[in-house]
């Protein structure tokens, strides 16, 4: 099995997966939207981005917590819920839902003992603090600790360079791991980044029951906070011949986090970013030796 055919195989359990979160949080009045690069490829694409490899969803605060809650033990078979919480070695501050039986490991995954399997990532949305010092220092904080928490896991992070720089990188990384393992613990890493996310002052709520303001998945420290009414009430757009939900104004969504959106990146940065090791849901696999 090729990478091209590996990539395609990958798409279509993730997009299982999805679709089975669509039929819950429907059933259950769950509110969600694709986001950041899956949004992206509903409108750009009708569906992923052709070289992408994985699916991001994000929900506000309020309907994350219950999506949790139900989901814990009421997914259909095959299909299981996972955060820092009840997975060990999950090292992001947001939940996975698994395609059980499958595998996707990484050198992070794989160095920090978590049995990742085929996956979708469901992110919170929580809103950021309207005083900008306040707010600068709620998303630095954040973005602190959610790094902490992986290099706390793995000295094998993936990094934004190549060549002499990215050796460099690497090689800060394992360092950095060796330095905050036995410093501190992932129960105060978790502490400190809950900590920073609650750096919010009351505001006025919605009919809906969400609070005004603006938005951001701390989790993901590159997300640029956005309105609320960007967000919600969502949209629909196409992907991959389904109707799913996006963002209310998908198009200012996206031209806030990327810019130009329309617009293709050139050849050299459309990057597909393959595990080490897959197994698929028919037992088929596919890895770098291979």
């Amino acid at each position: 099995m090729d990478q091209g055919e590996s990539l395609h195989k990958l798409q279509l359990e993730e997009l299982d997966i999805l679709l089975v979160i669509d039929e819950f949080c429907a059933r259950e009045g769950i509110t969600w939207f694709l986001m950041s690069g899956t949004a992206l490829g509903a409108l750009r694409h009708r569906g992923f981005i052709p070289w992408d490899d994985d699916i991001d969803i994000g929900m506000l605060r309020r309907d994350y917590d219950r999506f949790i809650q139900l989901a814990e033990h009421g997914l259909p078979s095959g299909y299981s819920l996972h955060t820092v919480d009840n997975t060990p070695g999950l090292a992001g501050f947001f939940a996975k839902i698994y395609r059980d039986g499958t595998v996707f490991q990484t050198a992070e995954t794989k160095e920090a003992g978590c049995r990742q399997a085929i996956f979708v990532d469901v992110f919170p949305f929580d809103r950021v603090s309207n005083n900008e010092k306040t707010r600068l220092k709620q998303l630095s904080h954040a973005k602190m600790w959610q790094r902490i928490s992986y290099l706390y896991h793995s000295g094998s992070i993936t990094v934004p360079h190549s060549g002499v720089l990215g050796s460099m990188e690497r090689l800060a990384c394992r360092v950095a791991h060796h330095v905050v393992r036995p410093l501190v613990s992932i129960t105060a890493i978790r502490q400190n980044f809950d900590r920073a996310v609650t750096m919010t002052e009351p505001a006025p709520e919605t009919p809906q029951g969400y609070e005004e303001g603006r938005y951001t998945t701390f989790a993901w420290p590159y997300a640029e906070p956005v309105d609320l009414t960007l967000l919600i009430p969502t949209s629909v757009a196409t992907f991959e011949g389904h109707e799913l939900p996006v963002p209310a104004r998908c198009e200012d969504y996206l031209e806030n986090e990327y810019g130009d959106w329309r617009q293709l990146p050139p050849p050299e940065l459309r990057r597909t970013h393959l595990p080490e090791r897959l197994v698929f849901s028919d037992g088929s696999e596919w890895s770098r030796r291979s």
